[in-house]
């Protein structure tokens, strides 16, 4: 190996022709988690070229050795998912439950997409023209564009991976250039299974020379994107340039709301779960609390309450519930938005500053606003921080109507005990998720995911939506 953090092109290591950049642990500042290497634009086509010869290969490859490889995938990332997990809450800076829980996730999908292997069944329907046989067939769209996000540098990364190669495509990872050693470690663990070479490529760099050779090539078949709406309609403007099919999960503003007979109890710890957990950075945070009026004020005291007793710190420390911000542009952007929203009317009802702990670190409590409104940036723009905002409704038909009120439509839940208003909340909440009585944040592998709106473009993800976009219809006519 060339390099020990090295890009892995057509079944080799390969150093990088720019350079390196050092992954830093935002826990402590003062750690380096390791060099990785940058490819250049020629490796991104080189990588191109080599994954389009694996993938005929692949494709053809039996289902049981796909199977197997899945499923040796899986095993493995289980088996050292304290180990991995340590290494992942290192570089993003989530408590370490949770970096372990992202890679059992990470090692479910894979067994998931195993199975879905053997369960790859075509249809076949009788002609309208009488001695004629028709059948529809999936076969693979070809070469698979993965660009990953930071925030969960490898359960969603696989979520696309696991797909791609269960249904005989190539893949080309990408993973955000913030958090390169849980896709290298991932990488690292695909290399040793039974792949022709070419069909698995690790291309890390940055998203303005990788990213963008990439979405403009027109030698890939489909591109899966994780991220911002901004950095999402780049790569759709792209893609379409070439017809080249495009799949993107991008911005979130979810609502979650706590009707008038909810239990306080229940909605608190769905709140402090789903705006809090992973320190808030993530595309199903409930960061838009709508509080029916005869409850509101109880529901403040008991959440203030759990903020207060929530410890922040770093990552691997025991008993850490909120880690570090990803990095210094991340709390500089948090911070910012903490001052826009008092200066905009809000009130900062607890936490929203910088903290120091013994280690130095990106670390911030954990903030709540109050006094706000619908209209406000705050409650319009996504923060991707450890930031939540209440809403004060008179009734449920004012809380719908404000939840439905933004460009977005990912997640969304409620917090009651009427059957009737549950009932009522799922059929007309816009968003391609809802949860009743559980926060808006955590959803299984085995269903569709997306969302509505700006949040979402192209097929679903997971579950056996997946293979809607990582394959392509055959309708196959026979007279016998």
């Amino acid at each position: 190996m060339s390099s020990p953090h090295a890009l892995y092109i057509n079944g080799q290591w390969v150093d990088g022709e720019e350079s390196h950049v050092t992954n830093t642990n935002p826990s402590d500042l003062a750690e380096d988690i390791g060099d990785y290497a940058q490819a250049s634009t020629a490796q991104v086509e080189a990588a191109i070229k080599a994954a389009r010869v694996g993938q005929r290969e692949w494709a053809k490859s039996g289902l049981e050795q796909r199977y197997n490889v899945l499923m040796a995938i899986g095993d493995e990332l289980m088996a050292r998912k304290a180990e991995l997990g340590r290494l992942l809450s290192r570089e993003e800076g989530k408590p370490l439950a949770e970096g372990m829980g992202e890679v059992a996730r990470s090692a479910q999908f894979f067994h998931y997409y195993a199975a879905e292997v053997l369960r790859q069944l075509d249809e076949r329907v009788d002609s309208v023209r009488p001695g004629v046989e028709v059948d529809t067939r999936r076969e693979p769209v070809g070469v698979v564009g993965v660009i990953s996000p930071w925030n969960f540098p490898m359960a969603t990364a696989v979520w696309k991976i696991a797909p791609a190669l269960a249904f005989g495509n190539a893949v080309i990872f990408k993973p955000a250039n913030l958090v390169p050693a849980s896709a290298w470690a991932l990488t690292e663990i695909i290399s040793r299974q039974a792949l022709p070479a070419g069909t698995f490529n690790l291309l890390m760099g940055s998203g303005g020379s990788v990213g963008e050779a990439l979405i403009t090539s027109p030698e890939i078949n489909a591109l899966t994107f994780t991220g911002s709406l901004e950095v999402g309609r780049r790569v759709a403007a792209a893609t379409v340039g070439n017809l080249v099919k495009c799949q993107l999960e991008m911005g979130s503003k979810n609502a979650l709301i706590v009707a008038e007979d909810a239990d306080l109890d229940l909605a608190v710890e769905a709140a402090f779960n789903g705006a809090y957990s992973g320190t808030g950075q993530k595309c199903t945070a409930s960061s838009r609390l709508i509080v029916h009026q005869a409850v509101h004020d109880a529901f403040i005291e008991k959440l203030i309450a759990r903020l207060a007793q929530a410890k922040v710190g770093p990552a691997l420390e025991e008993g850490v519930q909120i880690g570090p911000v990803a990095d210094a542009r991340q709390l500089a952007s948090n911070l910012d938005w903490i001052e826009r929203g008092k200066a905009d009317g809000a009130h900062l009802a607890f936490g929203g500053e910088r903290i120091t702990c013994l280690s130095d670190g990106y670390f911030m409590t954990p903030a709540l606003f109050t006094e706000t409104t619908n209209q406000m940036a705050i409650n319009r723009e996504e923060v991707f921080g450890p930031v939540a905002c209440v809403i004060k409704v008179a009734d449920i038909d004012e809380a719908i109507a404000t939840l439905n009120d933004t460009n977005f439509g990912l997640t969304a839940g409620i917090i009651t005990n009427s059957l009737s208003l549950a009932s009522r909340f799922k059929a007309e909440a816009e968003t391609g998720c809802v949860m009743v009585n559980l926060p808006t944040a955590g959803t299984d592998y085995h269903v569709p995911f997306g969302g509505r709106k700006d949040s979402s473009f192209g097929p679903r993800e997971q579950g056996r939506y997946a293979r809607e976009f990582y394959t392509v219809v055959k309708t196959c006519y026979v007279k016998a």
